[in-house]
C-alpha cells in the first residue's frame, strides 16, 4: 500500500510537470478498477483477461489514456487468444499488438516524447532476444530495461504530441508521463509472465 501511495505521488508530480496533472491519478483509477476484477478474472485465459484490463481501462480512465491503453490492450489479447501460457515468441507478439495498437490510435512515433518512445525500445529488446533464444524470464527482462531506458531518454526530448506538446520548449528537462506509465505497465506485465 506504501509502495502504491508512493509511486501515485510521484507519478503525480512528473504529470503536474507536463501539464498533465491527472494523468497519474487516471491511470491509478483504471488499475484499482483492473484489481477489482482480479477474482473474476483468475479463470480467464490470458487474451480474455487482456481484453478485461483494456475495456476496464477504456472505461475508467480519462483522456487519451484511456483509449490508447485499452485499445493496446485488446490488441494484445487479440495477439496471444487461445493461449494458457505466454513463451518468448508469444510476449514478442503481445509487445508488437500492444505497441501496434498505440501507435495505431494516437498516431506517435519515436522521438515524439509519448508512451511510444519507452515501448519502441522495449519491443526491439524482446526481438532481439528472442533472435539469441534467451527464455521467457530474460526476454521480459530485457524489454523493461529497454523500456525504462527509454523512459528516461524523454527526459531531453521536445513534446511534439500530445498535451506535453502545448509546453513547446518548456517540456525539456522532464520525463514524459505516458513513457512513465508505459514503463510501469510493461513492467508489471513481465513480472507476472
Amino acid at each position: 500500500m506504501i509502495e502504491k501511495e508512493s509511486r501515485r505521488l510521484s507519478f503525480s508530480i512528473i504529470t503536474e510537470f507536463m501539464s498533465d496533472a491527472d494523468h497519474g491519478i487516471n491511470m491509478d483509477r483504471g488499475f484499482t478498477a483492473v484489481r477489482a476484477k482480479f477474482p473474476t478474472m483468475a479463470t480467464m485465459d490470458i487474451a480474455t483477461q487482456l481484453k478485461t484490463v483494456g475495456t476496464t481501462l477504456v472505461s475508467t480512465v480519462g483522456g487519451a489514456s484511456g483509449p490508447l491503453y485499452g485499445t493496446a490492450f485488446l490488441r494484445a489479447g487479440v495477439a496471444v487468444a487461445g493461449k494458457q501460457q505466454l513463451g518468448p515468441a508469444d510476449l514478442v507478439a503481445l509487445l508488437e499488438a500492444f505497441l501496434g495498437g498505440i501507435v495505431a490510435r494516437g498516431k506517435a512515433q519515436p522521438g515524439e516524447k509519448t508512451m511510444v518512445d519507452a515501448l519502441t525500445p522495449a519491443l526491439v529488446a524482446a526481438k532481439e532476444a528472442l533472435n539469441e533464444g534467451l527464455p521467457l524470464k530474460e526476454l521480459s527482462s530485457c524489454a523493461t530495461q529497454a523500456a525504462e531506458e527509454g523512459m528516461k531518454a524523454t527526459i531531453p526530448l521536445l513534446a511534439t504530441k500530445g498535451r506535453a506538446s502545448y509546453l513547446g520548449e518548456r517540456s525539456i528537462g522532464h520525463q514524459d508521463p505516458g513513457a512513465t506509465s508505459s514503463w510501469l505497465i510493461l513492467r508489471s506485465l513481465t513480472e507476472v509472465v
